[in-house]
């Protein structure tokens, strides 16, 4: 599932030269949730989630790679957090 997100939003979002650094599904409490979590080398505020949320909700919706609803959770990774930390 990661790949085909990063697939069809890298190169929509690099303009606000931003990647998807992770995608997944969850499902809490009965709603299912497709997380994209974007990442970039500046500081992604809540303009720029805003900004690449606006492309990348019609791509999902086109894309269609989940059956029946499901909300779209797009955030950033926080600076400092590392890979697989416990």
């Amino acid at each position: 599932m990661k790949e085909k997100i990063k697939k069809l939003v890298d190169p929509a979002i690099e303009k606000f030269q931003m990647y998807v650094e992770d995608a997944y599904i969850s499902k809490e409490e009965g709603i299912t949730s497709l997380n994209i979590i974007l990442d970039s080398e500046n500081i992604i505020d809540l303009d720029a989630i805003t900004e690449a949320s606006r492309v990348i909700n019609p791509i999902m919706d086109e894309a269609d790679l989940i059956d029946g609803e499901y909300v779209l959770d797009i955030s950033s990774k926080e600076k400092g957090e590392k890979e697989n930390e416990q």
